[in-house]
C-alpha cells in the first residue's frame, strides 16, 4: 500500500485538514528552495479548501498556483476551473500567489477549437508542482486521466515525458487538458480527497490493484507516490 487514509466527520474538518497539510507541504518546499508550486483540481468539492488554505499565513509571493488539470474552455466560461480557482483561492492572503495558467485568458472559443494548441500554450508555462491536490470521479478518474479515454494509455505511459497532454473524456463534458500519470509520480507530495459511500466503494476497488477501468489506481498502487487520502463519511 503506497498511500495513507485520514478519514474525517463532516466537510468543514475535511477541508480544514486538508488545507493544514497543503500550507505545511508548501512551507518545507519554500524552506528548502525558495520557491514552491500547488496545483489543485477544479469542480465543487474543493472551495471549502480552497477557502480555508487562502486564510494561511505563506510567503505566497513565492508560490505559483496551477491547476492539474483544466477543461478547454475560455477562462470565463462556467465551467472553466480557472475561474474557479481564482474565485475562490487566489484571495484573501494566497490573492499574493502567482497563477501558473493552463488556458490563454484571451482565449475565445475559436482560439481554443485546436485542442494541441491549446496545450501547446499550457507546456509554455507548465512548472512541476511541489505539491498536488486531486480529486476522483465516480468513474474512477483522476485529474482528467478518464477510463475509455482514447488518450488514456498515453496518460498512463511512465516513458512520456511531455507532462500534459489532451484528453477526451467519454463520460464528461469538453475536451480536457490533463497532467500525466508521470508528471504526477514526480511530484513530492500528493493528496487525494473524496466523499461519500459510493466513492469510498470506488475507491476501495481501485487501491485493491491497478486497473485501467479506475485510473486513479495508477496513482494509489505507484510505487513512486505517498498518496494521502482524506476521505469525508
Amino acid at each position: 500500500m503506497t498511500y495513507q487514509l485520514h478519514e474525517h466527520s463532516d466537510a468543514a474538518v475535511a477541508a480544514q485538514a486538508q488545507a493544514e497539510a497543503v500550507a505545511s507541504a508548501l512551507k518545507q518546499a519554500l524552506a528548502e528552495k525558495g520557491r514552491a508550486v500547488l496545483a489543485v483540481s477544479g469542480g465543487k468539492s474543493p472551495i471549502a479548501f480552497f477557502e480555508a488554505l487562502s486564510q494561511f499565513d505563506l510567503d505566497w509571493k513565492n508560490v505559483g498556483i496551477t491547476l492539474v488539470d483544466e477543461r478547454i474552455v475560455p477562462v470565463n466560461h462556467a465551467d472553466s476551473n480557472t475561474g474557479l480557482v481564482h474565485q475562490y483561492l487566489l484571495k484573501n492572503k494566497a490573492a499574493a500567489a502567482g497563477w501558473i495558467p493552463v488556458i490563454a485568458e484571451d482565449a475565445d472559443e475559436a482560439a481554443l477549437a485546436d485542442s494541441e494548441q491549446a496545450v501547446a500554450f499550457a507546456l509554455q508555462h507548465y512548472q512541476q508542482p511541489d505539491v498536488l491536490v486531486l480529486g476522483m470521479g465516480g468513474d474512477g478518474h483522476t485529474a482528467s486521466l478518464f477510463p475509455q479515454a482514447p488518450q488514456l494509455d498515453k496518460g498512463l505511459d511512465l516513458s512520456n515525458e511531455v507532462p500534459l497532454l489532451h484528453t477526451t473524456p467519454v463520460t464528461a463534458p469538453h475536451e480536457r487538458i490533463s497532467m500525466t500519470l508521470a508528471a504526477i509520480e514526480k511530484t513530492p507530495t500528493v493528496l487525494l480527497a473524496i466523499a461519500g459511500a459510493d466513492k469510498k466503494e470506488v475507491f476501495d476497488q481501485a487501491a485493491a490493484t491497478v486497473d485501467k477501468k479506475f485510473p486513479v489506481s495508477f496513482v494509489l498502487n505507484s510505487e513512486k507516490v505517498a498518496c494521502h487520502v482524506h476521505y469525508t463519511r
